[in-house]
């Protein structure tokens, strides 16, 4: 926890210090312009949450300087299948990608963001905890900023921009006035880490369809038995903190069959899922990104990878801005990100909703359809390059 006194006035201020906040931290301090990011939170936290890396973010960490790092830590999974209990109806590979790094990475977000962080550190930066924003009034040559400390003083920056990487209900976007329509799914979702018996093999990540569910199982990196597992599955009403017997039973119930035994929940939660856009990325010099800019369904993975990327287009954009270029040139963030989120946020209602279908003939119908499309090497090079984030160059 830092709470030294803040500055009165920075050319940056970022507000969260999740993967999209560090990231842009990181791209400021590597240009040599001075920020602030603040966090909320006393201190990180230590939950896996979002657990999958794709080909295209390891592109943009490898820029970055620690994509080798996280790969280190990390499990590489070459391959994405799809299963209505013991039938195998597709299997997607990532091998044959144009890419250095042609697979999904399996990590838990929190050593994703302690790489992140120790690269911060590395060059020079630090996040300030805990912070409160409170208020953002923008103006023509600036932002003026109100926040709270964490013994509940407050205080007043003045920051020549703002980024708002505070997550989903994010203040800066509020109190940019920045709409962020969509709406909710219905059901619930479980996610949780759990150590396991499970009969399909380590290297691929394996969604299973059901009447009563869609349910996602991936393997987490594990120094000890190599048993941990990322389990995400969609419930009419979850439990808040999901136990062993509920895991078990969603596995028995969905799951491949076989041995099939859940020994240990190491972290479980329960969450709602929308699948919302800002209208706009920037109010003046107001901008925002990652969650804060788009939430979407966990189909694929690809949200903490889609705010990586916006943070890393966002903040040398913003250095070329404070090195002299035109203030204009910040509105290509919105017309290059935007359309992505877009893109990201109907493939992944489009997998939801297929995946979620509960009538028997439709998901006959969508068996069939699945198994048969997959079978064309055109359609199943392009649904990896979908999945691997490549078309986000």
């Amino acid at each position: 926890m830092n709470t030294t006194p803040l500055p009165d006035t920075t050319s940056v201020l970022i507000v969260g210090a999740g993967p999209a906040g560090l990231t842009a931290a990181i791209t400021l301090a590597d240009a040599g312009v001075d920020f602030v990011l603040l966090d909320r939170l006393a201190e990180g936290a230590n939950t896996s949450r979002a657990a999958v890396v794709h080909a295209r973010t390891l592109e943009v960490l490898h820029e970055l300087g620690i994509a080798e790092e996280l790969i280190a830590k990390g499990i590489v999974v070459p391959r994405f299948t799809v299963h209505d209990g013991p039938r195998t109806l597709a299997t997607i590979r990532f091998d044959g990608l144009p890419t250095p790094y042609p697979y999904t990475l399996m990590t838990p977000q929190d050593t994703t963001e302690a790489v992140l962080l120790a690269r911060l550190h590395k060059a020079g930066g630090e996040v300030r905890r805990p912070y409160q924003v409170t208020s953002l009034v923008n103006e023509n040559d600036g932002v003026t900023v109100e926040y709270t400390d964490g013994n509940g003083a407050a205080g007043t920056l003045r920051a020549g921009y703002v980024i708002g990487a505070d997550g989903m209900h994010s203040v800066v976007r509020e109190q940019a006035g920045i709409e962020f329509a969509g709406d909710t799914y219905p059901a619930s979702f479980v996610l949780a880490d759990v150590r396991m018996d499970w009969p399909i093999a380590r290297n691929e990540v394996a969604l299973h369809l059901s009447p009563e569910g869609v349910t996602v199982v991936a393997p987490l990196p594990d120094s000890a038995e190599q048993n941990r597992y990322r389990v995400v599955a969609t419930l009419d009403d979850a439990p808040e903190h999901p136990t062993r017997d509920d895991i078990q039973t969603v596995l028995d119930t969905r799951g491949p069959g076989g041995d099939v035994k859940v020994s240990e929940v190491l972290w479980s939660s329960r969450f709602r899922v929308h699948h919302r856009v800002a209208a706009h990325y920037r109010a003046g010099r107001i901008l925002v990104a990652g969650d804060a800019a788009h939430v979407h369904s966990p189909a694929g993975g690809q949200g903490m990878n889609t705010g990586i990327q916006d943070a890393a287009t966002l903040g040398p954009l913003l250095a070329r801005v404070l090195a002299g270029e035109p203030d204009t040139l910040l509105d290509t963030y919105e017309t290059t990100r935007r359309p992505i989120a877009l893109g990201v946020v109907a493939f992944t209602d489009r997998m939801t909703r297929m995946a979620t279908l509960r009538p028997r003939p439709a998901r006959t119908l969508r068996n069939l359809a699945i198994a048969t499309l997959t079978r064309i090497p055109t359609f199943r090079t392009a649904l990896a390059h979908r999945l691997a984030e490549l078309p986000n160059r």
